[in-house]
């Protein structure tokens, strides 16, 4: 074919596959007809709702009480002159996953969705990514300055890391691309129309999941299990406390790094299925819907659970807790030691 027939039906064929008016969700668009489908709905329904209220009952207020905790304690510390590095940038992992934790009020109405233009849910969308995409690589910045400060030898790496603010800024400002990026991946057509809105859009484009796949998992979990391969495998120069002794000192750390790459594999296992089924045009079933709903809620209690995690395992911030704690305990036990007058007894013969 011509050089500009063939052009023409590479636009077509693009055109196609970024065509998503089609897509819905399996419990919003087929024709139940048989009652085993019918109860197959019903059920998988009251799962997600379930799922819905445990969230919002117990991991919510939990960990918006934790991030709120947390952001008092490294502002004061830092107003103080206490602030660290590592306070610097786990004071942003906070921030980033309260932002998520407010964005998940999204799954309030589960099962059912939220319904909003697709522009609406683009711009929801992008300040999703923003918190999902910079408590990853906040989170590999820190578990670097962490293996820097116990391989002080890499010169190099250790002046560069030096200024904390700088390479902060770096990274927000490259997860600010990522979901400047993702936001156009969720289609440019149909801003106006209403859509059955999840916080990783259904009607986006299959680049959109592999993006997000890619530079929101794939990239940063090699990165963190480089960190990790590396501290397990190379010696410790003299002098450096013990591997063991390392992890006990920054136990917040370790724990919300494991805890987020096995939430963020589940959920990013079901976004390539998702994917998938795109490629395929295929709308999937109501266990592929339900499988999905419950791996949004994980994703988002690990952001409650990390920042719990923080609050009782940072240093910093478990000395605040205990200082809280002893002042509450001083108090109780002077309120009730506090003497109470007693009145005059009146013996019978009228003697006191």
């Amino acid at each position: 074919a011509p050089p500009k027939q063939r052009n023409k039906h590479g636009v077509e064929r693009r055109m196609a596959s970024h065509n998503m008016t089609w897509i819905s969700y399996p419990s919003k668009s087929q024709p139940f007809t048989s009652q085993e489908e019918i109860e197959a709905v019903i059920a998988s329904q009251n799962i997600i709702s379930r799922f819905m209220h445990c969230y919002i009952a117990f991991f919510v207020p939990t960990g918006l009480i934790a991030g709120i905790c947390i952001l008092i304690i490294f502002i004061k510390n830092h107003l103080q002159n206490k602030g660290a590095t590592l306070d610097l940038l786990l004071l942003l992992f906070t921030i980033s996953n309260i932002i998520m934790i407010f964005l998940s009020f999204t799954v309030i109405s589960r099962p059912d969705y939220l319904t909003v233009t697709h522009l609406a849910c683009s711009v929801l969308s992008f300040f999703f990514n923003f918190g999902y995409f910079s408590s990853h690589y906040v989170l590999i910045l820190t578990l670097l300055t962490l293996l820097l400060e116990r391989f002080t030898q890499w010169t190099a790496l250790c002046n560069a890391i030096q200024r904390p603010i700088l390479c902060a800024g770096l990274v927000l400002t490259y997860t600010f691309c990522l979901s400047l990026t993702e936001a156009v991946l969720a289609g440019t057509d149909n801003y106006h129309l209403e859509a059955h809105c999840q916080l990783d859009p259904l009607f986006a484009w299959p680049e959109y999941e592999m993006v997000k796949f890619t530079f929101g998992f794939g990239i940063p979990s090699l990165l963190q299990l480089l960190c990790f391969g590396v501290l397990w495998a190379k010696a410790a120069p003299a002098g450096a406390p013990s591997l063991q002794q390392h992890i006990l000192a920054y136990p917040a750390v370790y724990i919300t790094s494991v805890t987020m790459f096995i939430c963020r594999l589940f959920y990013n296992v079901m976004i390539l299925l998702r994917t998938t089924l795109k490629l395929q045009r295929s709308i999937g079933t109501t266990k592929n819907e339900l499988v999905m709903n419950i791996a949004e809620i994980v994703l988002f209690c690990e952001s409650c659970a990390s920042l719990v995690v923080i609050l009782f395992s940072h240093k910093p911030c478990r000395d605040e807790v205990v200082k809280v704690i002893q002042r509450c305990r001083r108090e109780t036990r002077a309120n009730n030691h506090l003497e109470i007058p007693e009145t005059a007894t009146t013996h019978p013969s009228g003697s006191q």
